[in-house]
């Protein structure tokens, strides 16, 4: 059989390095994730082409939750749990000839999203040691897919707001740093599994702490 389908998902990890999988490959992590699908068939000559990529939940195996008809296409995982991709190409010749794909010919990428967690410290230091200089999120929150943060000082003004979890106040206001002591913080998010998250921490801003000194978290 000459034509053929190579099916493959490609993302960005942690470092910002690409990945790709193939039919049989799985991706175990958080969301959002950002997937590329692509067929990648080979040797068309003279034959049209139908692609139909298939998204299963574990919960449904019968049914796809989603269906796409490009031969390539994008796809952003925000939902907790295990889902699998299949591809189902057909390739048909003016004389009839067909060469087909189907779920039994190869193997499903699968990705799984964990639930949901997100913790806030209570302290940070930005003193420009490379520890504790930015306040944002302990490290290890997971399937955030919806983030806003808001520092204030003690008479509830607004010195700083972000959207992004992986980013954070570095203990500036207006491009000056502030006073040590105590600001709130106030977080609304929501996880990839539907959980809510609604923090209000007290946090405390420690310029005297020095690499090599624990900050409290």
């Amino acid at each position: 059989m000459g034509q053929s389908i190579n099916p493959t998902g490609t993302y960005l990890d942690d470092n910002g390095d690409s990945v790709t999988m193939a039919p049989g490959d799985s991706y175990s992590g958080s969301a959002p994730l950002a997937v590329h699908f692509a067929a990648n068939p080979t040797d068309l000559d003279g034959y049209s082409a139908y692609y139909e990529w298939r998204f299963y939940s574990e919960k449904d195996t019968s049914t796809p939750l989603y269906t796409r008809y490009d031969e390539n296409t994008d796809f952003t995982f925000t939902q907790a749990g295990s889902f699998r991709i299949y591809l189902i190409a057909r390739f048909t010749r003016a004389d009839g000839d067909t060469v087909e794909y189907t779920e039994d010919d190869l193997a499903p990428i699968t990705v799984s999203i964990s639930e949901s967690e997100l913790v806030m410290p209570n302290a940070f230091s930005p003193n420009g040691d490379g520890i504790n200089d930015v306040y944002k999120p302990k490290t290890g929150y997971k399937s955030i897919v919806k983030f806003d943060a808001y520092i204030f000082n003690r008479w509830g003004v607004k010195l700083f707001e972000w959207h992004d979890p992986s980013t954070g106040w570095d203990g500036t206001y207006k491009g000056t740093p502030v006073k040590d002591g105590t600001y709130f913080c106030l977080v609304k998010a929501e996880g990839a599994d539907g959980r809510k998250f609604n923090i209000k921490k007290d946090v405390n801003l420690l310029r005297g702490y020095t690499e090599g000194t624990t900050v409290t978290q």
